[in-house]
């Protein structure tokens, strides 16, 4: 599905977004280096009952390329497509950077409800992971072999071959866009890591977002007890080995769950 849309975000990066199916709002945003059409599956079923807004992220997908990719900046371009749909709390989806830009978003703009798809917030871990792989992804020579031997190791065993090849061969793999996303996680201390992550989060203190998080692979025992420290009420499921892709695995089951969810707990 290509976008019919264009908006501005407060820097004059282009973002290119379209609507699908009419009814409640539904935001999509989605993964490093993908775009819009990684939901694809998962929106078309939406459509059907909700209007789905689906945006590229800046340097991806038909969106233009800026001088930040931090998560304040693409926090900034959600809320810009927000407003160029004329979505009004929303509830919004996202998976693995989108699953934090979707957090982050609803800490700070009116939502209905937030739901994250693998991708933990104690992005410590993350940085423990990254750090030995940072030389070659910032060669030239070795970052697409490093980048693509990531991604493989993440999709699991149930992913079908039809997604992970239709996946692939719609990635924008931009150097510079992966690693100014991934900077901060390279360039600072945890403890820098983790007080931005919880001045993103900072908002929810003040009001009661739903916020559901939807794992392939397991954060953790302890992380439910640490989500909920920042959002109060937050839940968890965990389908196990699922892999980074729980909801292309298994479209109708994630459509299913976050019905469920949104029916549990949106005030309309």
């Amino acid at each position: 599905m290509g976008h019919d849309q264009t908006t501005t975000a407060a820097d004059g990066t282009t973002i290119a977004w379209s609507r699908h199916g009419t009814g409640s709002p539904v935001v999509l945003v989605h993964g490093i280096t993908e775009s819009a059409s990684a939901f694809d599956p998962v929106t078309e079923l939406l459509a059907a009952q909700h209007e789905v807004v689906s945006m590229d992220l800046r340097g991806h997908g038909e969106s233009g390329s800026g001088d930040r990719y931090d998560l304040e900046v693409m926090t900034g371009d959600v809320i810009a497509v927000m407003d160029a749909a004329g979505v009004s709390s929303p509830h919004l989806i996202g998976h693995s950077l989108g699953g934090a830009v979707v957090s982050a978003v609803g800490g700070v703009a009116d939502v209905a409800s937030v739901v994250d798809i693998d991708q933990s917030l104690q992005l410590h871990g993350f940085k423990e992971n990254l750090a030995p792989a940072e030389p070659m992804l910032r060669d030239a020579d070795q970052y697409q072999s490093v980048l693509d031997s990531m991604f493989e190791s993440m999709q699991g065993d149930l992913l079908p071959a039809a997604e992970r090849e239709r996946i692939g061969s719609s990635r924008r793999a931009d150097q510079e866009v992966v690693l100014g996303v991934w900077d901060v996680i390279l360039t600072q201390p945890i403890d820098e890591i983790s007080q931005v992550v919880d001045m993103a989060l900072a908002g929810y203190a003040h009001k009661q977002t739903p916020y559901l998080a939807v794992f392939g692979i397991d954060p953790g025992d302890a992380y439910g007890a640490w989500l909920g420290e920042r959002i109060s009420g937050a839940l968890i499921e965990v389908w196990a080995d699922h892999g980074h892709y729980p909801h292309l695995v298994d479209p109708e089951r994630f459509v299913d769950t976050v019905s469920q969810f949104w029916a549990r707990t949106t005030r309309r």
